[in-house]
């Protein structure tokens, strides 16, 4: 991780591009804390103002939470998800669930008409993931692997503005599927979404598309439901 022989003049935008990087790559995940000021000094090999303007900088721009006595924390994964996140987080939850089933429909819709043998593979180890998680009872586990699944969906769609927009959404749609399953997956909860994988796999966009429509507002209607 250490910046090789920095120019003085670019150090701090360096810095932040460096931090911003771990991010990005995943290495840092969102929710995740970051190393402490002191630890970035000698990982980075700079000043302790030259960190704390980046992670301030980065912090601006919503990427990451600096938290008085706990630490700083990843809020999202690009400045575009870090602005909205703080502009819908406090959006009226059907309004979330609204937006999720348009895309979520389009996009398997495309899914259905576009897909690839790659993508099925992906779509059938995801769904087995997800299904993973939630007999492992982890609520956190389970709000994993469901955005990780509803993602490569949106991903079938071959359509890059698509899937670029529904990953800047991502922390926004994995914060809202937090707050409605709440800390126990409940059986009676449970939705299965290998009907969706079949109608993608068939090629039949009508069917996919309902399926995906119709997921989040059965997460809505139900107190602490869990799986979107």
């Amino acid at each position: 991780m250490a910046l090789s022989s920095p120019r003085r003049s670019a150090l701090s935008d360096q810095v932040i591009a460096q931090l911003r990087n771990q991010i990005t790559s995943g290495e840092w995940p969102v929710g995740s804390r970051i190393p402490t000021e002191p630890e970035l000094v000698e990982q980075l090999g700079v000043a302790r103002n030259t960190v704390r303007e980046a992670v301030r900088a980065l912090a601006h721009n919503g990427l990451l939470d600096i938290r008085q006595g706990s630490g700083t924390y990843v809020l999202a994964t690009s400045e575009l998800a870090g602005v909205m996140h703080r502009r819908f987080a406090d959006a009226d939850p059907r309004h979330i669930a609204e937006l999720r089933s348009t895309m979520e429909s389009s996009a398997a819709r495309l899914a259905a008409e576009r897909r690839t043998e790659r993508d099925l593979g992906q779509l059938d180890a995801l769904l087995a993931r997800r299904e993973e998680a939630w007999a492992s009872g982890v609520a956190e586990a389970f709000v994993a692997a469901d955005a990780t699944f509803h993602l490569a969906v949106v991903a079938a769609s071959h359509n890059e503005v698509l899937t670029g927009l529904y990953a800047d959404l991502g922390d926004l749609l994995r914060d809202w599927l937090r707050e409605d399953i709440g800390q126990e997956l409940r059986p009676e909860h449970h939705m299965d979404h290998a009907r969706m994988v079949e109608a993608i796999r068939a090629g039949d966009g009508d069917a996919a598309a309902s399926e995906a429509a119709g997921y989040p507002f059965m997460c809505l209607r139900r107190p602490a439901a869990a799986g979107g």
